[in-house]
């Protein structure tokens, strides 16, 4: 707790409000990795493991780029062989 004590004290905050800070940019984040794992989107897994943004990149992520269908990478594609007999069946 003397850590948190001399981090908080040197940025200039109380150490409740350090705390608070912390515990919000966790939740966030782990939602946030959560749902991108669930969608399969490898790329933003990366990014919001490594980047810390005190919640606002995870939010974004939640509320925004989740829901655009250009980055759901999880839909499968038909192959060859469907596609072959599709126009089969129209000719």
């Amino acid at each position: 707790m003397d850590y948190l004590t001399t981090i908080s004290s040197q940025l200039g905050i109380s150490l409740w409000l350090f705390i608070i800070i912390i515990v919000w940019s966790a939740v966030w984040k782990l939602l946030a990795l959560w749902k991108s794992a669930r969608q399969g989107s490898v790329v933003w897994f990366i990014v919001l493991a490594v980047f810390n943004t005190v919640g606002i990149l995870p939010i974004l992520y939640i509320f925004v780029f989740s829901k655009m269908k250009c980055c759901k990478s999880n839909k499968a594609k038909p192959g060859k062989k469907a596609v072959k007999k599709k126009i089969a069946k129209k000719k």
